[in-house]
């Protein structure tokens, strides 16, 4: 055996639209290699140029993923991440409005300022003896959800194929052709076009998906009904935040259907917001969604969606390992909490396999989870993990 590095990133260096179709037609050719890829790979320019683009007109684009490209993404707003991050076969390192102060300007910039605070002296009140790091990250955690997914707040280095980043490109340009005017889709339309102007020429002709007719993955166009078995399929509430949060997890499958964006009667077009449970039931409650009502129609990111989730059994429970934890992000630990009672009282006596299967994933957080060793234990641990308000 043999093993070799055929392509390699390499820092600074941009590789031109031009070698980026040669390399993908020369990896095309392995698929009918006639004698040794040293053959192949000194084979006269005129040749592969012709498969490349007899593979393009075929529809067989998975040569093209061969290639890949590192972005870095400066000031985009958080829908564009989003929608890049649903497309899954990608790496990406985001700026954390968890840990990281949010641009923002206007009235929106008054009100997350103004919440920081609140939020800060609430956690003191409510848990005094946290450092002022750990209520500093949690003040911006929760004061976040004021900041509009419109907002151009992001920073992300985005490895993408060179095959995807094209189908991306041509679905960003459906939508923006396709999809209905209303509030939403005008403001995500601007963001899509200015994307599209940004981005380097790295777009060629005929490489998209037309043939298979996909597109943008985010959004929903029908209501899913629930199931829970080997598989399952389950339909719930939860802000940007969250999604965008539910999205790390890519061996899932995610779409939400945003207030407004359709005539579809199934969904309602009514916008909620969450309540971030340090403020329930206090003097703050009103005033928060009096404050986030008001910047409604710029979409913040504590706006309620109605999401669908789908996915294996397995990999529902790879995600209970990472979010049911004293140190995730309390809006989806609290969902999965919901999705895993779901799937329980579901199963317990139509698949007892599955329950069993289950079963000792429910005990509490994942420090209580068969065969678990944190490494690095969170401040409230398993006895309170599942009791905080922040």
């Amino acid at each position: 055996m043999k093993i070799e590095i055929n392509a390699s990133t390499k820092p600074k260096y941009i590789l031109q639209k031009e070698e980026a179709l040669n390399f993908s037609g020369k990896a095309a050719g392995i698929c009918y290699l006639p004698l040794d890829t040293e053959t192949l790979f000194n084979e006269p320019i005129e040749k592969t140029e012709k498969r490349v683009q007899n593979t393009i007109a075929s529809g067989h684009h998975s040569v093209f993923s061969h290639v890949t490209y590192n972005l870095l993404l400066t000031d985009i707003p958080k829908i564009i991440a989003m929608i890049l991050n649903n497309e899954k076969v990608y790496n990406t390192s985001e700026k954390s409005a968890r840990y990281t102060v949010m641009k923002s300007e206007g009235k929106e910039l008054e009100y997350y300022n103004k919440w920081i605070n609140i939020f800060t002296e609430r956690i003191k009140e409510k848990y005094p003896n946290f450092t002022d790091k750990q209520i500093n990250k949690l003040a911006l955690e929760n004061a976040r959800y004021l900041i509009s997914v419109f907002t151009p707040s992001t920073t992300m280095e985005y490895t993408v194929s060179f095959g995807q980043l094209n189908y991306i490109i041509n679905w960003m340009k459906d939508y923006i052709n396709v999809a209905p005017s209303n509030t939403f889709n005008d403001k995500l339309k601007t963001a899509l076009k200015e994307f599209l102007e940004a981005m380097p020429d790295l777009e060629v002709d005929g490489l998209n998906s037309n043939l298979k007719n996909r597109k943008l993955s985010l959004f929903a166009e029908r209501k899913r009904n629930e199931s829970f078995d080997e598989n399952f399929c389950t339909n719930y509430k939860m802000t940007f935040a969250g999604l965008a949060q539910e999205m790390r997890h890519r061996t899932l499958s995610f779409e939400a259907y945003i207030p407004g964006i359709s005539n579809n009667t199934e969904f309602s077009n009514e916008k909620e917001y969450y309540i971030p449970l340090i403020l329930k039931d206090s003097v703050y409650e009103k005033e928060w969604l009096d404050n986030i009502s008001e910047l409604g129609n710029n979409y913040p990111q504590g706006m309620l969606l109605q999401v669908n989730e789908r996915g294996t059994v397995e990999n529902f429970i790879l995600k209970c390992t990472e979010r049911l934890c004293g140190a995730a992000q309390l809006e989806i630990m609290e969902q999965t909490r919901v999705t895993l009672n779901k799937y329980l009282e579901e199963t317990k006596n139509n698949n007892p396999t599955i329950y069993n299967y289950l079963l000792p994933y429910s005990k509490g957080p994942r420090c209580t989870f068969p065969n678990w060793k944190c490494n690095s234990p969170c401040v409230f641990k398993a006895k309170d993990a599942f009791n905080r308000i922040v």
